[in-house]
């Protein structure tokens, strides 16, 4: 049968098995959402793929464990050098592929991208084991790191390139050798990726790529008896799933999942930065980061100053066409994803709450070939019950509550009334109530006055159902690696 000219025109992606481009037999669609149009063919990997990419990075293991640090640290700089040498392509794919701002991939995504392998290259250089001499004994104690072997990694769709680096660079770094499956939705920058590993002088079969769905390439990958370790960001659903197919095996996990992130703000803010934060804080990639604040908690006696304000500042964060300089939002990920967005903002009407801009409200002014996109605009609900499962769920869209509070106990209690617990803001000029309230609320991370202020040194992860683990610095270190105590009698 003879393909369409339409067909021939679409990018279709290949997988990456030891060291070579390898293509698959079926495919899924991937759609521009900006357009709602199919532009790529992304491999509909399974069992067969996993089984051939895990026997190409066992097969490269013994070798690249065996390199000395140093030599892998040249080769992750390599990397980091070639992504940005081709930062400008990446950046046009990425945002093409997700939906995103050209602006946010060009200054955020593919910068971060490579600094992930810049960072964990020479982090890992510095890293000492421990020695703990026992002399009564005639003994000396002593640890070591090993690498765990072939690592599992799987990566979502929110932030493509910027979470599948910050896997992969550390599991390498530290002398694993890879699978990875990024989204179906998002996988061109990770096939792109690829196409830089030989020139970057990464060996062939250290760093595989199979691309394709959860239910099938990631259930193959989570439940491979050979891959002892997964690192996995996304959703608490999935997260459960893959905890119980990787039970059997006993592998180490690292789940980073949602959030549903509060911000407090206290009388005595700075409204000025408190406001301009916010809305980034709120809206930022469409919504579609895992630590966007979805709930805003605001005392009382500012509370009507506050909301007015913000709900002016919203409406100025431009919603548009990607490739647009102005546009500080696009289009969400998929027609699925906008329409589960959109019936939460159904949910928070029918329930008595009050839309003060966005969905339903504010008309986005579109191109004609962009009318089909997944576009919506920054939306502001106040009047939510915090039972609500407006207020209890992941919405991941450009979407957030505001409520007011009357006492700090009070803004504490209703912050940690959610089973998330990944990211928190707190605003206030008060540095007593500041670390009071930062040291109760529960969440793997919290701002104070400030926001996404992130040095990779530090620990990233959740408490409660937003994950299990740790990564950043040390904690990837530690993760990517197994300690072993060695004791030597003399």
């Amino acid at each position: 049968m003879s393909k369409t000219s339409e067909e021939r025109s679409l990018l279709v992606l290949e997988n990456y098995i030891g060291g070579k481009f390898v293509s698959c037999r079926s495919y899924i669609d991937s759609y521009d959402p900006s357009t709602g149009e199919v532009y790529c063919k992304v491999p509909d990997s399974g069992k067969e793929e996993v089984d051939a990419a895990v026997a190409a990075a066992k097969e490269a293991f013994p070798e690249w464990s065996a390199c000395s640090p140093e030599q892998r640290a040249k080769i992750l700089h390599k990397l980091a050098d070639l992504i940005e040498a081709n930062l400008e392509e990446f950046a046009q794919a990425e945002s093409k592929d997700q939906g995103k701002t050209i602006t946010a991939a060009r200054t955020v995504d593919i910068p971060r991208a490579a600094y992930n392998f810049r960072f964990f290259s020479t982090s890992m250089l510095h890293h000492t084991t421990d020695c703990s001499p026992m002399d009564h004994m005639g003994c000396l104690n002593y640890t070591v790191r090993c690498p765990v072997g072939v690592a599992g990694l799987i990566s979502p769709w929110n932030l493509p390139l910027y979470l599948l680096t910050w896997k992969i660079a550390p599991a390498i770094a530290a002398g694993n050798t890879v699978v990875a499956k990024p989204s179906e939705m998002t996988s061109v920058t990770a096939w792109m990726l690829c196409k830089l590993m030989q020139q970057a002088g990464v060996p062939p079969g250290v760093v595989n790529i199979v691309f394709g769905s959860g239910p099938r390439a990631g259930d193959a990958l989570v439940s491979h008896p050979e891959v002892p370790l997964i690192s996995f960001t996304g959703s608490t659903a999935t997260a459960q799933r893959i905890t119980e197919r990787s039970a059997p095996y006993c592998k180490k996990l690292s789940l980073e999942l949602g959030g549903k992130n509060p911000a407090i703000i206290f009388a005595d803010a700075d409204l000025d930065q408190c406001i301009e934060t916010t809305v980034r804080s709120s809206f930022l990639n469409q919504g579609e980061v895992c630590l966007c604040t979805s709930r805003i908690y605001v005392e009382r006696s500012i509370y009507s100053e506050f909301l007015e304000r913000f709900v002016a500042a919203a409406k100025k964060w431009k919603t548009g066409v990607p490739s647009d300089p102005s546009s500080k939002n696009g289009a969400l990920i998929s027609k699925e994803h906008l329409e589960k967005v959109r019936s939460y903002i159904a949910l928070a009407k029918s329930e008595g709450g009050i839309i003060h801009c966005g969905e339903g409200l504010d008309q986005l002014d579109l191109p004609q070939r962009n009318k089909s996109g997944y576009f919506m605009p920054t939306t502001v609900i106040t009047g939510i019950s915090d039972s609500s499962r407006v207020m209890q769920e992941e919405i991941f869209g450009p979407v957030t509550c505001i409520s007011p509070f009357d006492t700090e106990d009070e803004a504490v209690a209703r912050g940690n009334g959610v089973r998330y617990g990944l990211s928190a803001t707190v605003w206030s000029k008060d540095v007593g109530k500041v670390h009071r309230v930062a040291q109760q609320l529960q969440a793997g991370l919290v701002w104070t006055n400030c926001w996404l202020v992130r040095d990779l040194n530090l620990p990233f992860g959740g408490m409660k159902n937003s994950g299990v683990g740790r990564e950043g610095g040390k904690d990837s270190y530690h993760f990517f690696t197994e300690v072993k105590s060695i004791t030597i009698k003399h």
